[in-house]
């Protein structure tokens, strides 16, 4: 078994791939998506649906940078808390 750190190194590791929503909603949402997409696909000019294609891509990157702020300052929080808990007054139980 590779380690994460050897895993992260390598690119092998990647979180944001990792993440499968248990929701419904996520689900029932995407499935909404899917089918506004199909809609505008059949309405629109297919200029115009290539700019909405656009769109969403954009909103994917802008989404994707977010995950990954958020990713890292979960991170940052959670080595504090353990730098806090390391480095505490000892209490005697």
């Amino acid at each position: 078994m590779n380690s994460i750190l050897e895993d992260l190194y390598y690119g092998r590791w990647r979180p944001d791939e990792s993440i499968k929503s248990s929701n419904s909603r996520t689900r029932q949402i995407n499935r909404q998506i899917s089918d506004y997409m199909a809609i505008y696909k059949k309405n629109l000019t297919e200029q115009d649906f290539e700019q909405l294609e656009k769109l969403f891509e954009l909103v994917g990157e802008s989404n994707s940078i977010h995950e990954a702020a958020a990713f890292m300052h979960g991170f940052r929080a959670g080595a504090l808390m353990m730098i806090d808990v390391f480095s505490g007054e000892k209490e005697v139980l």
